[in-house]
């Protein structure tokens, strides 16, 4: 039987990318959400030795992936919360997004950046993490509340 529906390319969109739009690209195909897209390359890269490699290989995709002339990209769905925050409210936007308890994720983040003793890196992980998440809208978050007033 044949398929004769097209295939899916992978595109990368300049527009709604932070450098670029590869990310952006790669979310769209893989359906995932772009800031964690965003998130896991940065982690790869910030590995000790895997630096040199994520830039190199981001410049490689600069290159290679053709650019969209679609419109639309992928929207941020994990964002940065304004409610559950310690710091910059990473955690808690992860927390969120994931549908866990937040100290669950700030305590895995802890011990996943000082058991290897690369504090350093978990640490540039978190600001770097900071700077890519959107912030959440206060609005979205809060839950409706009835008016109470007179009747």
């Amino acid at each position: 039987m044949n398929d004769l529906s097209p295939s899916r390319r992978l595109v990368r969109f300049p527009a709604h990318g932070k450098l670029g739009g590869v990310c952006a690209g790669m979310a769209e195909y893989l359906d995932a959400d772009v800031t964690l897209v965003r998130l896991v390359w940065v982690i790869l890269s910030i590995v000790p030795g895997g630096f040199i490699g994520g830039i190199v290989a981001y410049l490689a995709a600069l290159f290679i992936v053709p650019v969209s002339n679609a419109a639309a990209a992928p929207q941020a769905r994990v964002m940065r919360s304004t409610i559950d925050r310690k710091i910059a409210g990473v955690c808690g936007g992860l927390a969120e997004y994931l549908n866990v308890d937040s100290t669950v994720v700030r305590l895995a983040w802890a011990v996943l950046t000082i058991v290897p003793g690369a504090i350093v890196f978990g640490v540039a992980a978190y600001l770097i993490a900071w700077l890519i998440m959107s912030e959440r809208p206060a609005a979205a978050m809060s839950p409706a509340v009835p008016a109470t007033g007179p009747a």
